[in-house]
């Protein structure tokens, strides 16, 4: 039940027509990368590439790459995955059908991992510079390991319960590493992780790492879960792989699988740091370089049949959408149980995850009297940002379930339409400044540094939206080339950002005197301030990728008719989003022309690509 090793998966999949191998040599610089991006574009099949240059490892990509595949994987323990987490909702299951009796308690055994003395991933051993050194994007500082599982233990209290397995970035060669003996570990906020490495440094002792890369395909999905404390993902891996993981004690006695078909040991020395990245990010960017912790490598194990599994990330949608559709499905069910009130969360894959959270509420505090304004929406959106990685989110639009019980919220044209006819702006804007956002956001004062903006609306439409552009508009010097967006939403293009003032930029707010409240634009509750209109206007994705990737709420948010009361600001006409580049954005990812030739060519009559791309 499950698959038990990567290659399994691998052979199942190529059996079943869901895999192509790729057998001519591939260069890991860049160009596997490019396929892989290339090929999860077209919706295509699973890629083994059986001869990479230099490397006499095979590897293998967009295992996860479309929601059917992902689903075939699973198709073993979905079901009791599911009931589990219905028994979790309501216990009362177990009596309106009985034969959940039957599957529940086998689905929990698979929580229990076990130990095994010996280990198909300790028969042999490697170096740093034998590994796959894939890298993905022109400017990434080095080869990195694009879908590890990074697995430590609290320093304090070791033990499967106190464990974190989590995925973090390595880089494995480039920077200052010292070649085959460190690479570098980029965690990000509120990861499990941090939690272990603030322990080792009050012990000032070094932290045992364990990088797993492949394995049962479980592993991966479940060092991506957000799961609650207390439950190990390790646990969570034998429950979605439908059986328990056998694990093996490796050096300094942490455990890992005995079916990885990779371990990379080591030791953090919490004192020491070093600069990792560039790397290009799933924002669509590249995260800069900083000084992140390293771990000095002391053996590199794998399995005799080794498959190196990798994936690229870039600009929304990639693989890893994949990962956070099918976590959503998993997941779904749980939100009103875990947020109380709560009936839906949508984090925006287009605009990077984190960027921008939809929610749908309810108001439940005063039934007895008609609504003017959020109440419980607002208990609500704290809830949702005091929530894990949710915690990350930097908008947060949430609308309550009373106005519209029928609302969908994977419609993001149909939401926004309903949150703009309700919205006060004089009203409905809360800001937290001065806080945290996603490491990998460079839109705020600097890493980690930024601010987050609460937007929520109830209570009947107040207006119409715009369906057209007002004829003869009248823009004020350097802005031009309105496009309409969405009813009500307008993109305008702004003069390039030459110097950026945070809050106090001369161009927007000049933009804002001359739409006095008379003027039509006004009727447009919500303007994007971009560099191309046209780009943003042809595609939904495109838009939501510029406005929410590209602006820090306090810095970025202007209006007509401004004015702070009790410390509250608010705007009576149109809210005006500042969303082009400033100069201390990360550049954006742009492919290699010339290794995007030779996908083509791969892709030409008699190349192994032919008919996918």
């Amino acid at each position: 039940m499950g698959y038990r090793t990567l290659k399994q998966a691998v052979t199942d999949l190529e059996k079943t027509g869901q895999l192509l191998r790729i057998k001519q040599p591939i260069e890991p610089n860049l160009l596997a990368g490019a396929i892989q991006r290339r090929v999860y574009q077209a919706q295509g099949p699973a890629l083994l590439f059986s001869n990479l240059a230099g490397c006499s490892f095979p590897a293998v990509a967009n295992l996860f790459g479309t929601m059917e595949r992902t689903r075939f994987l699973f198709r073993d323990s979905l079901r009791s995955v599911e009931t589990l987490i219905k028994l979790k909702l309501d216990p009362k299951q177990l009596l309106k059908q009985p034969s959940n009796l039957l599957r529940a308690p086998a689905a929990a055994l698979h929580l229990l991992p076990k130990k095994v003395r010996n280990a198909p991933v300790l028969l042999q051993q490697t170096s740093l510079a034998e590994l796959p050194q894939i890298k993905s994007w022109p400017d990434d500082g080095g080869a990195f390991i694009t879908l590890p599982q990074v697995y430590t233990e609290s320093p304090a209290n070791p033990g499967l319960r106190s464990s974190n397995l989590g995925m973090y970035r390595v880089q494995i060669s480039g920077n200052e590493y010292q070649p085959d003996d460190e690479v570098g570990l980029h965690y990000q906020l509120h990861r499990g992780i941090g939690v272990h490495h603030r322990e080792a440094l009050a012990l000032g002792r070094p932290l045992r790492v364990n990088i797993f890369v492949g394995g049962p395909p479980a592993l991966t999905v479940a060092a991506v879960m957000p799961l609650p404390e207390g439950m190990p993902e390790l646990a969570f891996a034998g429950l979605l792989g439908g059986h328990r993981i056998p694990l093996v004690n490796g050096p300094g006695d942490l455990p890992m699988p005995a079916e990885a078909d990779f371990v990379i040991c080591g030791t953090i020395d919490p004192r020491v740091t070093k600069p990792e990245g560039p790397f290009g990010d799933h924002l669509g960017y590249y995260s800069l370089t900083h000084d992140f912790p390293l771990i000095k490598v002391e053996a590199v194990f794998h399995r005799p049949d080794a498959i190196w599994p990798f994936t690229t990330v870039g600009r929304p949608p990639q693989e890893d959408t994949s990962f956070g559709a099918f976590i959503h499905e998993l997941t779904d069910a749980l939100i009103p149980d875990v947020l109380p009130g709560v009936k839906a969360v949508h984090a925006v894959d287009a605009t990077g995850v984190h960027p921008l959270l939809l929610a749908i509420g309810s108001e439940r505090y005063t039934p007895y009297a008609q609504l003017d304004q959020p109440q419980e929406l607002l208990t609500q959106a704290n809830a949702i940002l005091g929530q894990g990685q949710l915690s990350l989110a930097k908008y947060l639009l949430i609308s309550a379930e009373n106005d519209n019980p029928r609302l969908d919220i994977q419609d993001i044209p149909a939401f926004f339409a309903h949150l703009l006819e309700r919205v006060d702006w004089r009203r409905d804007l809360h800001f937290q400044t001065n806080t945290t956002i996603d490491t990998l956001d460079y839109s705020g004062e600097g890493l980690n540094r930024g601010s987050k903006l609460v937007i929520a609306a109830v209570g009947p439409a107040r207006r119409q939206l715009p369906l057209k552009i007002p004829e003869n508009l009248r823009l004020p010097d350097g802005f031009s080339n309105p496009r309409l967006a969405l009813p009500g939403l307008l993109l305008v293009e702004g003069p390039a950002c030459a110097s950026h003032h945070p809050g106090a930029d001369l161009d927007i707010e000049r933009l804002c005197s001359h739409l006095d409240r008379e003027n039509p634009l006004n009727e447009f509750p919500l303007i994007l301030i971009v560099d191309d209109s046209e780009f943003c206007a042809a595609a939904l994705n495109n838009w939501l990728w510029v406005a929410f990737t590209r602006s820090n709420p306090a810095a970025d948010i202007y209006g007509v008719g401004s004015a702070t009361r009790a410390k509250h600001w608010g705007c009576a006409g149109a809210l005006i989003i500042d969303a082009r580049i400033k100069q201390h954005h990360a550049p954006p990812l742009i492919d290699d022309p010339q290794i995007e030739r030779q996908v083509d060519a791969l892709g030409a009559s008699g190349g192994p690509l032919h008919g996918i791309i």
